[in-house]
């Protein structure tokens, strides 16, 4: 590491010194500094002479695509992504340029351009399961489902190692309403452990009408989230569930209130509860008057914060 930093400061000095005195140097040599700055951290220098480099020779594909690193580096998407997608109108099958491009439309946010060059991509490399993946997640937040199950079935082995893999195929499964969908968030959780994910998986469960795999699961969820949101809302889902599958044991409403008296206040999702038609009439009617207890509680507390504000005025 000491050797190649003093080498990288050596091709600094020398060249910055020729350049100095008047000797005119080559884009290759304005390329050697640039990237010499860059492994050394310091992005504005190696901008400026990997510019020198491009200005220098037009030709040279790898100036413009350290500048592109750079202002990825550096957080400038766009910026980036102008740099690779230059070089592609140049040479539309470089794979490096592709590749970069790609993911760095998705950290734009135009991920119609990221599934473009990742479908460009895997026509030329169409081995690489890290591309795929990429390319599946694209299509996956595109709602384009059936062509993201289609991407990672060309990876199945790559699948059998890869847990991100295993967890995407299993969520697009899921989005299109797939039945194995239930088997490939059970391998994944085999492995792994996860609230969110095995909360997605109890859902699903309580989606096929499995009530009694869905509550173990939710359970299992329970133990495994820390306090806050997310724990929340599975306690809530576990009250649903139990409220659905078995009104008469009384489970459902007591895992409701102490739901609510945990934190859940999200009075929309337990007024959605009145509309299930396999929750009795008792449970509903416990159901409403929780309602009102929470619109009361919260009408006092809106009502104590403008007390304070109309006394904190009249202070001023």
């Amino acid at each position: 590491m000491k050797f190649i930093f003093k080498f990288s400061l050596l091709i600094i000095i020398v060249l910055a010194l020729l350049n100095c005195r008047g000797l005119a140097a080559s884009a290759e040599e304005y390329y050697s500094i640039g990237m010499s700055y860059f492994e050394l951290g310091k992005y504005e220098e190696a901008e400026i002479w990997l510019n020198r480099a491009k200005a220098a020779d037009r030709t040279m594909i790898a100036s413009q695509y350290n500048l592109g690193r750079l202002a990825f580096e550096r957080q400038r998407y766009a910026e980036a992504a102008g740099h690779f997608e230059d070089i592609l109108k140049k040479d539309p099958d470089n794979v490096l340029a592709l590749k970069a491009a790609a993911y760095t439309r998705i950290k734009t946010g135009d991920i119609n351009m990221a599934e473009k060059h990742y479908s460009r991509l895997l026509e030329i490399v169409p081995e690489n399961a890290d591309d795929g993946y990429n390319h599946a997640l694209v299509l996956y937040a595109m709602g384009r489902y059936g062509e993201a199950e289609d991407v990672l079935e060309r990876y199945r082995l790559s699948m059998l190692i890869n847990d991100e893999m295993q967890l995407l195929y299993a969520r697009i499964q899921s989005a299109q309403g797939k039945a194995q969908a239930i088997d490939s968030y059970a391998a994944w959780l085999t492995n792994n452990k996860d609230a969110k994910v095995r909360n997605e998986y109890a859902q699903l469960l309580e989606s096929s009408q499995l009530y009694a795999r869905a509550v173990q699961e939710y359970r299992q969820a329970l133990v495994e989230a820390e306090p806050g949101n997310l724990r929340n809302e599975i306690r809530f889902n576990l009250a649903r569930v139990l409220l659905i599958a078995d009104s008469s044991s009384g489970e459902g409403i007591t895992e409701l209130q102490n739901t609510v008296s945990q934190g859940f206040n999200n009075i929309a999702a337990i007024e959605e509860l009145l509309s299930y038609g396999n929750i009795s009439s008792a449970d509903k009617d416990n159901i409403r008057n929780i309602i009102n207890n929470m619109q009361n509680t919260q009408n006092e507390s809106a009502s104590d914060e403008s007390s304070k504000a109309d006394s904190k005025s009249s202070s001023d």
